[in-house]
């Protein structure tokens, strides 16, 4: 695997099946202490290896100590989780890779794409260990705090990569090993985050990252299943409404991705405005169009009219707590939506705070404490992934050119409110 005149390929793992891991072990150590005291080491690292000390050196990582913990606290770190799309498929991952954390000699870690560890699982004896070297949920273990990992540098090589014992750039590491696969957005290609399955140096097996390199790629396919699926559901309910169009318009999820068109050049997406709201806009493939939410994205009408943009109307039922409604119509047609009681809670607070509410403020309403705001930012992101457009953040509120109508009349204040 390593020798002084014959580099290891860059791509794989880090102790074939023929090796001594103990004697692969004392040469990396002999390696690595030669190149950090800039003598000539007795053999070349792995290519991967090699480039991401070449990274971390320019970056000024303390090769024992790593660069200072950036904990995040635990509001982000939900919120973090709730948008990453790596939660749509945190069921495959675990799942795939049960067996390799079931003898507690591994862990099992799911990072997002700047190398944040969002999720973890394993043992407790393993755990606890990985505690006292900061692999922790929340923690930064990009290249650039850490130095050379599994994490970090799959991340940055854009390939999976098994990182044993001294190839670690932070001393404290080199009693582990950590395989790592990058998971890539099947729509994009860009980076969503990496798998990865750390653990005592003893444990390293040639076949750990072929097989974390495998669940990876089922991800990727699940989250193509996902999208193809969202994609549909959206085409169901946009097909009645473009039926009745009077002139040309697409129906796109909240990225931009196509779902039906009508009296439109096919094509696959939209670049949409950064923060896309119900109203007027300009879009560079099609021109003057109108934007109207569609649960889990848009109608985007194409329109020559210069007169005032037409509001999108919201009717909210909310009285009937078994059975609240919220229907939604716009200038094609409309369509419903029955939220759960604790989101129509929500839409009432917001249609009662028209100026908009802090996550801080909404909890405070909610429950009584101004200190549930991890509870709170979920169950927005879940109601903003129903409701789409209709909803701003910072604060939560509605959206701009969105005419609320609460049928709850005299009971919270006048029967029409326009936000």
């Amino acid at each position: 695997m390593m020798s002084a005149t014959a580099p290891s390929r860059y791509g794989e793992p880090a102790v074939g099946a023929g090796d001594d891991p103990r004697h692969y072990a004392a040469v990396l150590a002999a390696v690595y202490d030669a190149a950090m005291s800039g003598n000539r080491p007795p053999a070349r690292p792995r290519d991967v290896i090699g480039q991401s000390w070449g990274r971390v050196l320019d970056a000024g990582v303390d090769p024992d100590h790593g660069s200072p913990e950036h904990l995040i606290d635990a509001a982000e770190l939900e919120a973090r989780r709730s948008e990453s799309p790596l939660a749509l498929v945190l069921d495959d991952l675990t799942g795939g890779l049960d067996a390799m954390i079931a003898d507690g000699d591994n862990i099992l870690v799911i990072a997002d794409a700047s190398g944040r560890i969002l999720w973890r699982g394993g043992q407790t004896r393993v755990l606890h260990r990985a505690d006292r070297l900061g692999f922790v949920e929340g923690a930064d273990w990009g290249e650039r705090s850490v130095g050379t990992n599994a994490i970090g540098t799959a991340l940055m090589s854009g390939g999976p990569v098994q990182v044993f014992s001294a190839e670690h750039f932070v001393r404290t590491h080199h009693t582990w090993t950590c395989a790592g696969a990058p998971i890539r957005d099947p729509r994009s290609g860009s980076l969503l985050g990496v798998v990865d399955v750390s653990g005592p140096a003893s444990t390293i097996h040639p076949t750990t990252l072929a097989l974390v390199s495998a669940v990876a790629k089922l991800a990727e396919s699940q989250l193509r299943e996902h999208h193809r699926r969202r994609l549909d559901e959206l085409r169901a309910v946009a097909a009645p409404i473009l039926a009745r169009s009077s002139g040309p318009a697409l129906a796109v999820d909240a990225d931009g991705w196509v779902a039906a068109v009508d009296s439109v050049a096919p094509c696959s997406r939209l670049i949409l405005p950064r923060r896309p709201e119900p109203g007027r806009a300009w879009l560079h493939a099609v021109g003057a169009c109108e934007f109207e939410p569609l649960p889990g994205g848009w109608l985007v009408r194409v329109s020559d009219d210069q007169g005032p943009a037409r509001a999108t109307v919201v009717e909210l039922d909310l009285d009937d707590r078994h059975a609240p409604m919220v229907r939604v119509s716009g200038t094609e047609g409309s369509w419903t939506y029955r939220p759960s009681p604790r989101h129509a809670e929500i839409l009432a607070l917001l249609v009662d705070h028209p100026n908009g509410l802090s996550a801080a403020a909404m909890s405070e309403e909610l429950f009584g404490a101004d200190d549930r705001t991890v509870t709170v930012r979920a169950e927005m992101s879940r109601l903003r992934k129903s409701l789409g457009g209709l909803l701003a953040a910072n604060p939560y509120r509605f959206a701009a050119g969105v005419d609320v109508r609460d049928a709850r009349g005299g009971q919270r204040g006048s029967e029409t409110r326009e936000v």
